[in-house]
C-alpha cells in the first residue's frame, strides 16, 4: 500500500509545499546545493541499478543500500530549506519519515528473496541508509541505464520546482 501511494503523495505534497513556500534568496542559496547533491545521488544510482534482475552493489550502491531514497531525502530536505516554511517542512518530513522506512524494509525483504546469500552478505557490509564513504568505492555509471530507469523525470521535477520557488521568491519580493 505505502509503495503505491508514495509517488502520487509526493506530487500532491510538492504542490502543497510550493503553495505554502515563502522562499528567500538565502533559503534558495542554502537549500539548492542540498537538493542538487540529492539529485546527483539519485542519478548515480539510476545509472547502475537493474531492478530485480541483478544484485547491484557497485557505484553508490557500495556506499548505501538505498541511494535512491537517500538522494530523495536530500532532495526533500533541500526543497524544504528553499521553501522556508514550517508547514511545508512538516508536510514533507513527516510522511517521508513514516513511509520510506516501511518501504525500505519491504524492499529489503524482497531482495533477500531474490538474491538470498548475495543480499545477506551485502547487508552485512553496506549501511542501510546513510552512506559510508571509503577509498575503495568505484565509480560506475551508464547513461543508457539512467534513461531506462527514467530518472530524467527527477531532473524535470527538480527544474520545475526550482522555477516555481524562484518565481514565488520574486513575486513575494515585488509585493513587499
Amino acid at each position: 500500500m505505502l509503495q503505491k501511494i508514495r509517488v502520487p503523495l509526493g506530487f500532491l505534497l510538492a504542490a502543497v509545499v510550493l503553495y505554502f513556500a515563502e522562499p528567500t534568496a538565502a533559503s534558495i542559496l542554502v537549500g539548492l546545493p542540498v537538493a542538487f547533491v540529492g539529485g546527483v545521488f539519485r542519478a548515480l544510482a539510476a545509472g547502475v541499478i537493474k531492478k530485480d534482475t541483478v544484485m547491484t552493489t557497485r557505484g553508490v550502491y557500495a556506499l548505501t543500500r538505498n541511494p535512491l531514497y537517500f538522494g530523495s531525502a536530500l532532495l526533500a530536505c533541500g526543497f524544504v530549506i528553499m521553501s522556508w516554511n514550517e508547514i511545508a517542512a512538516i508536510l514533507v518530513l513527516l510522511p517521508f519519515g513514516v513511509i520510506y522506512p516501511a518501504v525500505i524494509l519491504r524492499e529489503e525483504r524482497h531482495l533477500e528473496v531474490l538474491f538470498t546469500d548475495a543480499f545477506r552478505a551485502y547487508r552485512r557490509s553496506v549501511p542501510r541508509f546513510f552512506p559510508r564513504f571509503s577509498r575503495g568505492s568505484i565509480f560506475c555509471f551508464s547513461f543508457g541505464q539512467y534513461l531506462d530507469n527514467r530518472e530524467y523525470n527527477t531532473v524535470l521535477g527538480f527544474a520545475g520546482a526550482l522555477i516555481v520557488l524562484t518565481l514565488k521568491y520574486w513575486l513575494l519580493r515585488a509585493s513587499n
